[in-house]
């Protein structure tokens, strides 16, 4: 499948069942299978996650506005008129999905509609993330990530602190380390036990995208020529280990990534439109989308490892199937 749509690919997800669908830019999410949901009407799609119970997706837009879009349809499950939601995020475990406001981090759960949670910061969310059981969720800001108990109302976070602006984060599976993407060219890791700090730098550019594989032993990232790939194992994770770099291609950068959560295949997305596949146990590489273009936006991968979806800056979106014979 490949479609031309005329709105930035903000998002690439599979529900549960393996359905491919794109948050767009114009407001829309649009299903593999033809629907087009008009889940922000005028609005843009600011951020987008799976939504806990499997079905469909969850959207934040620029109209303060979450939405649950599946192929019958768009419903409203969060409001807040006259804000912009900037990063949404959902756990299964747990049922409760969350979104960044400016400062404010808003918890919810889809089976009391009754259950609010607002939890304030000093300076404004860039992205959210639940621990692996759902029940703490990370908000990066300006100096650091601050965690919640999510079912909490009133507490005081640990604050994981680091100078600099932290705008994309990630747990490991074991919800041992928090890994987190800087405004600046690097990461910066923290041992959550501990509060430890793990500076993971060398990168020519920002990174946009991490993701933990083969059950949390490897994170890759983007933000080089090729995906970086630091290793986890054991219990001080990187530290004091070297990253490798796969699939490096002279002249372009791996802008997203996207893998098996339990196992070794890892895609990368670059920033001249093309996507690449490479299997880190066998070494098989197959390029998915040969062709150039423009800068890859989205990249999501099913489970099994069996199919790809991506975006890009100026609409192009595709489904593809992985063959690495």
């Amino acid at each position: 499948m490949n479609q031309q749509y005329d709105a930035y690919v903000t998002a690439a997800l599979f529900d549960r069942s393996g359905k491919a669908a794109f948050a767009l830019g114009d407001g829309t999410v649009r299903f593999e299978s033809g629907e087009t949901i008009e889940a922000h009407g005028d609005g843009a799609v600011l951020s987008a996650c799976a939504h806990p119970g499997g079905e469909g997706l969850l959207t934040g837009g620029d109209d303060g506005r979450v939405v649950w879009s599946r192929p019958s349809g768009a419903e409203e499950i969060a409001g807040l008129p006259g804000r912009w939601i900037d990063a949404v995020a959902s756990s299964a475990e747990s049922g409760l999905f969350a979104f960044a406001a400016g400062r404010e981090l808003h918890v919810r759960d889809t089976g009391d509609a009754a259950f609010a949670r607002v939890f304030q910061h000093e300076k404004s969310v860039a992205d959210v993330a639940f621990d692996p059981k759902g029940r703490r969720i990370a908000a990066a800001t300006y100096g650091g990530v601050w965690l919640w108990y999510a079912r909490i109302a009133e507490q005081k976070p640990a604050i994981l602190s680091w100078a600099g602006s932290h705008v994309a984060i990630a747990w490991s599976p074991d919800g041992k380390f928090l890994i987190s993407a800087m405004q600046e060219n690097q990461l910066h890791g923290w041992r959550v036990a501990d509060e430890k700090n793990m500076r993971m730098g060398g990168y020519p550019a920002k990174v946009k995208s991490l993701v933990f594989l083969s059950k949390g032993q490897l994170m890759a990232t983007s933000g080089a020529n090729g995906a970086v790939v630091w290793p986890f194992a054991g219990s001080t994770g990187p530290m004091g280990k070297q990253a490798a770099e796969v699939g490096y291609s002279e002249g372009s950068l791996v802008v997203r990534v996207a893998a098996t959560p339990a196992g070794s295949l890892l895609a990368g997305g670059l920033d001249d439109g093309r996507v690449w596949v490479t299997d880190l146990k066998s070494g098989r590489h197959a390029w998915v989308k040969e062709e150039t273009g423009p800068a890859l936006s989205a990249l999501a991968m099913t489970p099994d490892g069996k199919r790809l979806a991506f975006g890009d800056e100026e609409g192009g979106a595709g489904v593809a199937e992985i063959d690495l014979a």
